[in-house]
């Protein structure tokens, strides 16, 4: 506990230094335009959270993103496991997924606005984004199980459940944590630059937009502060459910505490 107290409080700190940075930047620039300070951006922020549809547009692109995140990571599940079993389905989908990593965001998200317009267009994009990442680190999961683990389950006559609940399990939830830090903030990134793009209503890359076009750098600032603390949120919400499919002692595992 006084651990976590410490490292909590290093924490406090060092976000506390980096705010003292921002606002000596904003005071050296002094120029609201082209830098605004952390206080005008909370000003923003405060200005901005009464009203409805401040919570409309977080609700719109939060479940957008969340689908396109929740469908590629049960798919990249699904073909991980799938190529791990038929090595020939996973030679099949390396040109994919190799494509899918080296395309340029900008060139999906041209393609998605014919394809999907705009109003799911962050929806196909964080797929998009996401697939290959959870695809590449299920593979690598399940690889590494421990083969001797493997050997001793046929020894024994383990059924199929308790393999995949005590052995590939255990083995893969790192590796998808590991592959979720990366994969939550692209799905975010990726989506909210897609909505900036495509501009559909009422999402939050709408108001990114429209804040440039007004020259509101702390209403943008602020917005992008409400980007980073619900894809901080979010992804710790999901490292702790991956957490829990592996339980200590009768309990979750928090992780990234």
């Amino acid at each position: 506990m006084r651990h976590y107290s410490k490292k909590t409080g290093r924490r406090l700190l060092f976000a506390l230094f980096w705010v003292m940075i921002w606002q000596l930047a904003a005071m050296a620039v002094d120029n609201d335009i082209l830098m605004a300070g952390p206080w005008d951006t909370i000003g923003a922020l405060g200005r901005l959270f009464p009203t409805g549809e401040f919570w409309r547009s977080v609700g719109f692109s939060f479940g957008k993103i969340t689908l396109g995140f929740g469908a590629a990571f049960a798919m990249g599940v699904g073909l991980g496991t799938a190529g791990y079993r038929f090595p020939i389905f996973r030679e099949l989908l390396e040109p994919l997924m190799v494509l899918l990593k080296s395309v340029p965001v900008a060139s999906f998200v041209i393609l998605a606005l014919i394809w999907a317009g705009s109003a799911n267009l962050s929806v196909l994009i964080a797929f998009l984004v996401v697939l290959p990442i959870i695809y590449v680190n299920t593979a690598a999961g399940l690889q590494s199980t421990d083969h001797k683990l493997l050997e001793m389950a046929r020894v024994f006559n383990m059924t199929p459940w308790k393999r995949i609940r005590y052995i590939y399990v255990p083995a893969l939830i790192p590796y998808l944590k590991s592959g979720c830090r990366i994969a939550l903030g692209m799905s975010w990134k990726s989506g909210v630059a897609a909505e900036v793009i495509g501009v559909p209503g009422h999402s939050v890359g709408e108001k990114l937009y429209m804040s440039k076009i007004y020259l509101d750098t702390a209403g943008l600032m602020a917005w992008t502060l409400v980007i980073i603390l619900v894809s901080a949120l979010f992804e710790r919400a999901v490292l702790k459910l991956l957490s829990c499919l592996v339980p200590k002692g009768g309990a979750c595992d928090g992780g990234d505490s």
